[in-house]
């Protein structure tokens, strides 16, 4: 069991990967994307985790590609098949008792997208929710924390960031946040460049 030393004003979460398990959805529909544009599926997925579809669309879409057409395409797919999304252990109890106003959500996902997946995990939707047509730059950009923070009326430094992608651990890291990584739902050879926890049954902490 991690516990944590300092109080936090506020606390901000990565949603997939994070607070759900949606590998199996969105590996299915990438692969699909990949193969029928003759993109390595493997290459891609090994990128895509944790960024906006269209940011990864653009590194691979060959010369030509609509690349905000197809990542739409490929957002509406997702929202539509929920089939095996699951909450991340603890998830759902350590939600229940945040206060709704000290909370919320950072996701490269669309804001149907995030809603469809947090309902299908059984999870509450935030009262803030930044969502990939919310900010210019996704991540590792940090303007996500940024403006999460912002809305919940304190900066990113005093707030304690979960995360599970290399791109959202950086966004948080560059947040001047202090950062947790989940490794449930992504398991990886890779150290992350902060501390790791199996999920949320692994760690104390407390708000300010």
């Amino acid at each position: 069991m991690m516990k944590l030393d300092r109080a936090y004003s506020a606390v901000l979460f990565d949603m997939d990967g994070t607070l759900v398990d949606s590998r199996v959805v969105i590996e299915r529909i990438l692969t699909e994307w990949a193969v029928a544009n003759g993109v390595d599926p493997d290459a891609l997925l090994a990128v895509s985790h944790g960024r906006r579809t269209i940011d990864t669309l653009r590194d691979f879409a060959k010369a030509g590609t609509d690349c905000e057409v197809e990542a739409a395409k490929i957002e509406a797919e997702e929202t539509a098949d929920v089939c095996g999304i699951v909450p991340v252990p603890g998830a759902a109890e350590l939600l229940s008792r945040l206060p709704s106003t000290r909370w919320a959500v950072v996701t490269s996902a669309g804001r149907d997208l995030a809603i469809r997946r947090l309902s299908a995990a059984g999870l509450p939707i935030p009262e803030v929710l930044v969502c990939a047509e919310d900010i210019e730059h996704g991540k590792p950009d940090p303007s996500g924390y940024h403006l999460a923070a912002t809305r919940l009326g304190t900066t990113a430094d005093q707030c304690l960031v979960f995360e599970d992608a290399p791109a959202g651990i950086q966004a948080g890291l560059n947040a001047g946040s202090d950062v947790i990584a989940i490794g449930f739902a992504s398991p990886t050879d890779t150290r992350p460049a902060c501390p790791l926890i199996s999920d949320f049954e692994a760690i104390e902490f407390r708000l300010n």
